[in-house]
């Protein structure tokens, strides 16, 4: 028996690379080639069935996997404030939002394979159950085959899990983390990483399943299933190069998580 054989080569590492989409501020299709899945916006924060059809287009052109991103209807705030909401108007506004995407994406002969909620959205049922099983129970009465991204290891992976979804714990490149694994609220210290350097530095800390280190002097050690890019960033596009540039040379493989059922 060979070496080789009785010691075979591990599996490469892989995660999926997401970027927010279609969100009329970014260079869509300059970062959609680099990318294995899109979290494209629906109308809520941003978004009109253009800008859906033509961010489909790109994906389906460079073989990239498509999601919905439902947020607030909250243009002003580009979805980024919080606003007081019952579960029951949480279910609707995402229906509703799944259904205007999925409509234009069946148009084009395309699928959506996962779902995503915006900004503040996305921040509130990280923390909070109730929002949570909200936006996991307007999915499966959606589709039930659609995976949920969720901040990793939050309220709404959970949510997920209990509801039978299949989901994707998310962490992000250029996103600052406090100890509990919370993202750090935008406009305090750390918050957003300005730099490619300290941004590719975390993604592949992410994707090896190192610890982030902690300003505190903590670590901070998260599941990784997808590694989310915000595309509404001036600099995206050469961010997003840098990433798959320096994950692919770890021996990283970027894949969409509807490829690795």
């Amino acid at each position: 028996m060979t070496m080789a054989a009785r010691f075979p080569t591990p599996p490469a590492p892989c995660i999926d690379f997401n970027c927010d989409l279609g969100e009329g501020c970014g260079d869509d299709a300059a970062i959609i080639p680099l990318l294995s899945s899109a979290s494209i916006a629906c109308g809520g924060h941003a978004g009109d069935d253009a800008t859906m059809r033509a961010t489909l287009r790109l994906c389906r052109a460079h073989g990239v996997a498509v999601g919905a991103h439902p947020g607030f209807v909250d243009r002003e705030h580009f979805g980024r404030r919080e606003l007081p909401v019952s579960p029951g108007q949480v279910m609707l506004l995402v229906s509703a939002q799944l259904r205007r995407l999925a409509r234009i994406a069946d148009g084009e002969g395309m699928r959506l394979a996962h779902a995503k909620p915006h900004g503040a959205l996305y921040n509130m049922a990280a923390r909070d159950p109730a929002i949570a099983d909200a936006i996991a129970t307007a999915v499966v009465e959606f589709d039930p085959s659609l995976v949920l991204y969720g901040l990793s290891g939050s309220a709404l992976t959970d949510a997920g899990i209990a509801s039978g979804l299949r989901v994707a714990h998310e962490v992000f490149a250029e996103r600052g983390y406090g100890p509990d694994g919370r993202l750090l609220p935008r406009g305090s210290d750390g918050a957003v990483l300005e730099t490619i350097d300290a941004a590719v530095a975390q993604a592949r800390a992410l994707a090896r399943g190192d610890g982030l280190a902690l300003a505190d002097g903590g670590t901070l050690r998260l599941q990784a299933d997808t590694l989310c890019l915000h595309g509404d960033r001036d600099d995206a596009a050469g961010f997003a190069r840098a990433l798959r540039e320096a994950l692919e040379a770890d021996g990283v493989r970027i894949q969409a998580l509807a490829d690795a059922r």
